[in-house]
């Protein structure tokens, strides 16, 4: 009887140590003054920062951005054959037209698809492009993101607000991803950052 009390102690103390050492790995990532949570909710379900990373152009620092997903994924297909909610969360490093924004995240977006998987997905890009025209100035600071919602679609949110009803093709969330995860991302090192593969 002492043997099996001692067998279920030893148990759940080996429980407890794991899920101590669980808790204690997850910290928040603090990127150029940017502090990203180790967790997200999305609709519900509980997310971990998958990687995060800055967006530079040329020497200049434009973003910073997590991926939020619910199970760790290291490749792009990885993230895009994953169930469930995804968040990629964005938040400026410097001030800049939310219009060149949205016509640098159309191209991304035609840069990693083939042409005839783009051409069915014009009335959303046109449409994204036109909500951040609508913000015309994105700021030092200000943030937004794009969630995938499954059953609901891509639900873009800037600066605390959503924009508009969700896009409802499963494959503009994916053609959004790849401009940072596809063949062709805007940033490589982003790309590993966000993935987890950054040193």
């Amino acid at each position: 009887m002492q043997r099996i009390t001692s067998t279920a102690s030893s148990l759940a103390l080996g429980i407890l140590m794991a899920l101590w050492s669980v808790g204690a790995g997850a910290a928040p990532v603090e990127l150029a003054g940017v502090t990203l949570q180790d967790r997200a909710s999305v609709a519900g379900s509980p997310l971990v920062l998958n990687g995060a990373g800055i967006r530079y152009k040329a020497i200049f620092k434009v973003y910073t951005a997590g991926l939020y997903l619910g199970a760790k994924a290291n490749t792009t297909e990885a993230v895009l054959a994953l169930p469930g909610p995804k968040r990629i969360a964005i938040t400026m490093l410097r001030d800049i037209d939310s219009s060149e924004l949205g016509k640098l995240f159309s191209r991304g977006m035609e840069d990693n698809m083939d042409r005839h998987a783009f051409s069915k997905l014009i009335p959303g890009v046109i449409r994204m492009s036109q909500v951040f025209t609508d913000n015309k100035t994105l700021k030092e600071g200000e943030s937004f993101s794009i969630d995938w919602v499954p059953g609901t679609g891509t639900i873009l949110t800037v600066k605390g607000e959503v924009q508009g009803e969700p896009f409802k093709e499963p494959e503009f969330f994916n053609a959004l991803m790849r401009i940072w995860l596809g063949p062709k991302p805007a940033d490589w090192k982003l790309k590993d950052a966000l993935l987890g593969k950054a040193n």
